[in-house]
């Protein structure tokens, strides 16, 4: 049986592009059957939340890296889901395996 693992989705401000990531990661979890919950937030908020995992843009990775222990995920382009499925779903069914 899999866990439900926590993603978050991260951007300076937590309204606009962390929520259209938050969407699109949602998107491609739920085509690949895995259970998840997708929490976007700001920057702060996100050092705070406890999840399995975090994507965010590439100006707030540096920052992110310094204040977190989980896996990253450095995304360009938050609307395209062929990236966040090519950055994520390694790390995350490596995540799940562990589990």
């Amino acid at each position: 049986m899999s866990r439900r693992i926590t993603v978050l989705a991260v951007c300076g401000f937590g309204v606009g592009t962390s929520l259209i990531l938050r969407m699109n990661i949602e998107k491609v979890l739920k085509e690949q059957g895995i259970d998840a919950e997708v929490i976007n937030a700001d920057i702060t908020t996100g050092t705070s939340i406890n999840c399995d995992i975090i994507f965010t843009s590439k100006e707030l990775y540096t920052v992110l890296e310094e204040k977190t222990t989980v896996p990253l995920v450095e995304i360009s382009n938050f609307m395209s889901n062929a990236e966040i499925a090519e950055k994520g779903l390694p790390i995350i069914n490596e995540i799940l395996k562990n589990a």
